[in-house]
């Protein structure tokens, strides 16, 4: 008796794929420590008054990280072209997410008094959008290339991931220090990931990704050495004077 073979998509089971999962894990972080801090107390009514900047700053990043996992999600079930129509939206996203995160820089440094863990707090702060900017346009020129696009915009995310992965450490597990051993070696962990699946994947590293790698760790190895000194908190408060917003708790 003849049999009917089952069609190709019934035997074809669906698996997450890397980027997909590390577009999850990304977002993890984001949520779960913004959560604690910000996305909880807003839904309670206990978030402290701020500026409306705040506000957007936090929808601009959350757009890039829901954006993120779609994309991710679109690539791995194959809606390549749903994909790519998407990408003048990333574009605008991504820009945005430069924009507010120099604008909520120096907001914060216009309230600051640089004590404790500021200085280097503030390190975080002031690199990442740079940062971010130089790797997301890498991962745009490298459109034609999907492997290496990919992987630019993972790291172009692990360059602002260290808001959250702090809000995390410090929240979650009640740490009293703002933990930049932790979470350096947690941004690190990802980027090892995506080096270790580019290489099992092709064979290689490409430039690019060691460049977007580089410019993860460099900053590291100088935070100490810049944020300890009176010309970084001479820049810091030069910022502040940037703009005229002050704490409403201040000055209410």
């Amino acid at each position: 008796m003849a049999t009917t073979a089952p069609p190709q998509a019934a035997r074809t089971r669906w698996r997450p794929s890397f980027h997909l999962l590390m577009a999850l894990g990304m977002s993890a972080f984001v949520f779960t420590g913004f959560g604690m801090t910000y996305l909880g107390p807003l839904a309670t009514g206990t978030f402290p008054p701020a500026p409306p900047i705040v506000h957007l700053h936090g929808i601009t990043f959350f757009s890039w990280m829901v954006l993120l996992v779609v994309q991710s999600a679109l690539v791995n079930a194959r809606r390549v072209k749903l994909h790519r129509s998407l990408g003048t939206f990333g574009i605008a996203v991504g820009t945005m997410v430069v924009a507010m995160g120099c604008f909520i820089t120096i907001v914060g440094a216009s309230t600051t008094d640089l004590s404790g863990s500021g200085p280097g707090v503030f390190y975080l702060s002031v690199i990442a959008p740079p940062s971010f900017a130089v790797l997301f346009a890498m991962a745009i020129r490298a459109a034609r290339r999907p492997q290496v696009h990919r992987n630019l915009m993972l790291i172009a995310t692990i360059a602002i991931l260290m808001p959250g992965i702090n809000r995390v450490y410090m929240q979650g597990l009640g740490l009293d220090y703002v933990p930049f051993l932790e979470t350096y070696m947690t941004m690190n962990a990802f980027l090892a990931a995506v080096l270790w699946q580019e290489w099992r994947t092709t064979g290689s590293i490409s430039r690019a990704t060691w460049i977007g790698a580089a410019v993860i760790v460099v900053p590291q190895l100088f935070n100490q050495p810049v944020s300890s000194t009176q010309g970084w908190a001479d820049f810091i408060y030069w910022l502040g004077d940037l703009v005229y917003y002050r704490d409403t708790v201040q000055t209410g």
